[in-house]
């Protein structure tokens, strides 16, 4: 297909409006969109826009035309970037600490034809939303306390306003807008292409060959790991067992099983029990509300559990089925995968994952393209996040401590297997008691819902993370009082950190000026948010993850040292999360440009203080 021409080509230094002003400034040329006709510039202090044709000038022009106007009258009525940025922080300074910098806007009533609305995103944002974006992801967010600020003005001819939109993508500092000047992102090559519609982050996980390479990896690691923890040396350095016959890894009661599961857990979701939570504002500026009754769903089911134990369910059927139940779960993450990659080919644009959309199917299959895809009222993705698979988890940890004492021989389980089971039930208890708190999260904000999130949810985290239960039924571990009390130590502290910190984030992100906040300090970014860097987020930038490793630790000390297996999840949870933090660390400083320098400077490790 012919490219159309374009008036300015990649590279051009040309002379750029800035919006809700007369002032223009000098720019370069990044890349022209097709689709939306729009160029995208970039200004010498590194903010980046989408502009029309009509508000770029050639140098020459320019002059020329400067030349025969005075600029003086119009300069006091509106506000070059540099000026706009410092009389918001100054607003921001004559409050408390916590209050965050506002958009630059124009002091004089708009015109129909002159309103501009600034959206301050991530450089890569489509430019289809009606309001600010306020979407972050979960490892940019767990770094930050981040506030909302007030959509634009709206004029009266809403399709006026539309035609005349700009992007502002990013700001790099506080001075004027000739200061510095700042290379592209991305190469000439790269910049030539138009922007597909509502691809527009890079792909992640190794792109559309690492995409391939999950969808087989991730299933195989599961049996792997559920094969070799059941051999009487569960080492990982064996060869993998031989395949089990077919009857070992389907059967069609599981199948039931895992599906009757789901739709007892889709029913306590649906129920007008608990509080309705709104959340983030979405691209589109919408708020969507969720039921969040997981601390109910998860009590009425450890009381239909206990009942039909207590009828003569024999719980143990899960320890000697667990591959046809790994099975069965896959199976469902699968079909539902499919449906949500089908369902999402009708969806608008802006209802669309950013980082789900690169036209490859089965990199969008894996990634997932729809953000918050749901049928009617209920979530697909919220529901999927925190019941079944979490709830399941508890539930197969109480199989493996009665399969424990059914193999063992035991009246009671081993305090090793009762450390295990209290310690993650009361991680998953204390998520689903602090629900509201995942929708400030990226899996809930930023990522689309596919195969990704699907067979997390539904397999990877139920029979993976339940592996130290499982390894003890067959290789107990004795402890001595003081092992069991310094497990248990460990254990609190982990929580405590992991607790404190994310409670205190989820606060300032909800309300900076609350005046419990008061003493938390905070850097203003010229997106409207701020990055925290007191409290516990002073400490390092990621202290829940520091919490959560603890938390990890204590899981797997209970398993003792003579085997790699139990200590899985301690291992793939370091590599996770320091992938998470280089994903974040990327995503924001595209994002908030020497603000997120700034911050580093100001809480220079990551994780671990003084280590990482």
């Amino acid at each position: 297909m012919r490219m159309p021409m374009v008036k300015y080509q990649d590279g051009d230094m040309v002379m750029g409006r800035w919006p809700g002003s007369s002032l223009y400034y000098e720019v370069k040329v990044l890349r022209f969109d097709s689709e939306s006709q729009l160029y995208t510039v970039i200004y010498k202090d590194g903010t980046e826009l989408e502009l029309k044709e009509q508000d770029i000038m050639s140098t020459t022009g320019f002059r020329s035309r400067s030349r025969s106007r005075s600029p003086g009258r119009r300069r006091s009525r509106s506000r070059s970037p540099a000026r706009s940025t410092r009389r918001s922080s100054s607003r921001t300074s004559s409050r408390t600490s916590t209050v965050t910098e506002t958009a630059p806007t124009a002091r004089r009533e708009p015109k129909i034809k002159d309103v501009l609305e600034v959206r301050l995103t991530p450089v890569t944002m489509t430019t289809d939303s009606n309001s600010n974006n306020k979407h972050e992801n979960k490892e940019e967010t767990s770094a930050t306390g981040k506030v909302d600020q007030s959509p634009a003005p709206k004029p009266e001819a809403e399709p006026e306003r539309a035609q005349t939109r700009y992007n502002l993508r990013r700001r790099k500092d506080d001075g004027d807008a000739n200061a510095v000047e700042a290379k592209p992102q991305v190469s000439e090559e790269k910049e030539a292409k138009p922007v597909p519609a509502g691809a527009s982050t890079p792909l992640d996980f190794g792109g559309k060959f690492g995409a391939y390479f999950w969808l087989l990896f991730l299933p195989a690691w599961v049996f792997f790991v559920l094969l070799q923890v059941d051999q009487d040396d569960p080492s990982l350095m064996n060869f993998p067992p031989p395949l089990p016959p077919l009857e070992s890894l389907w059967d069609v009661q599981a199948f039931g099983i895992v599906v009757l599961w789901m739709l007892f857990q889709g029913l306590l979701y649906v129920l007008p029990v608990g509080k309705l939570s709104e959340g983030m504002p979405l691209r589109s500026g919408e708020r969507l509300t969720y039921r969040t009754n997981g601390f109910f769903a998860i009590t009425v089911s450890a009381v239909a559990v206990a009942a039909a134990v207590y009828q003569g369910l024999d719980l143990t059927y899960i320890h000697s089925h667990l591959l046809q139940l790994a099975s069965a779960a896959l199976i469902v993450s699968f079909l539902l995968s499919v449906y949500l990659y089908v369902h999402s080919r009708n969806v608008p644009t802006e209802q669309r994952a950013l980082g789900g959309n690169s036209g490859n199917v089965l990199y969008d299959f894996f990634k997932g393209r729809e953000l918050n895809p749901r049928i009617k009222n209920f979530d697909l993705k919220f529901f999927c996040e925190m019941r079944p698979g979490l709830i399941g988890w508890c539930v197969i940890n109480l199989g493996m401590a009665l399969a424990e004492m059914k193999e063992q021989g035991l009246e009671t389980p081993s305090p090793a297997m009762i450390l295990v089971n209290l310690f993650q039930l009361l991680y998953v208890a204390d998520g689903l008691w602090n629900e509201e708190a995942i929708l400030t999260t990226m899996d809930l904000m930023h990522d689309g819902f596919g195969f990704m999130l699907a067979f997390g949810d539904l397999v990877w985290v139920p029979f993976t993370y339940t592996l130290q239960a499982v390894y003890l039924v067959r290789h107990p571990n004795p402890l001595s009082p003081v092992a069991l009390a310094l497990v248990l130590t460990v254990k609190l502290v982990g929580f405590y950190i992991f607790r404190k910190s994310n409670s205190e984030k989820n606060a300032f992100r909800r309300n900076p000026a609350d005046p419990s906040l008061s003493h938390l300090k905070s850097i203003p970014t010229a997106t409207g948010k701020s990055l925290l860097v007191s409290g516990w987020w002073g400490v390092v930038r990621h202290p829940n993850y520091l919490g959560d490793l603890i938390m990890a630790l204590a899981w797997s000390l209970p398993c003792g040292f003579s085997h790699l297996l139990p200590w899985y999840y301690m291992i793939y949870f370091i590599i996770l999360l320091v992938h998470r933090d280089s994903r974040d660390t990327s995503a924001c400083r595209r994002k908030y440009g020497s603000a997120w320098d700034e911050y580093c400077r100001t809480v220079p490790y990551r994780i671990i203080p003084r280590v990482y």
